[in-house]
């Protein structure tokens, strides 16, 4: 199996998991210019921006060790372009993360919070 098909099938995975978890899914695989979002959900009043981490193994900080400072600025980036492209209102932005592996997938909700400057 190749990392993009990998990478696809954790997030077909981390997207059965968030609807099974009462979420509804808006929107896969949003780019905007320097940044792509993997999932984005509605839970509830709560606006999800995921990122999904598939990995074969847990070795080096595992899948949440990937989510850098930088690249979650990234994301909060292409979060607000989404929003302002979109014109959503929910009462609250979260930013998750899902580490796929093999035998399980975890689920960090508020995985991190962007700076001030960046929402």
């Amino acid at each position: 199996m190749t990392s993009v098909s990998r990478g696809k099938e954790g997030e077909n995975r981390a997207a059965v998991f968030l609807q099974q978890h009462g979420c509804r899914i808006l929107d896969r695989n949003f780019h905007a210019r320097g940044g792509e979002i993997d999932l984005i959900a509605a839970d509830g009043d709560t606006l999800v921006f995921a990122e999904v981490k598939t990995r074969s193994y847990e070795a080096y900080g595992g899948p949440l060790g990937a989510v850098t400072p930088a690249k979650q600025r990234r994301i909060a980036q292409t979060a607000l372009r989404y929003v302002q492209e979109k014109g959503l209102k929910f009462d609250s932005i979260r930013f998750d993360v899902l580490c796929v592996l093999p035998e399980r997938i975890e689920h960090i909700k508020n995985a991190f919070f962007p700076p001030r400057t960046t929402l």
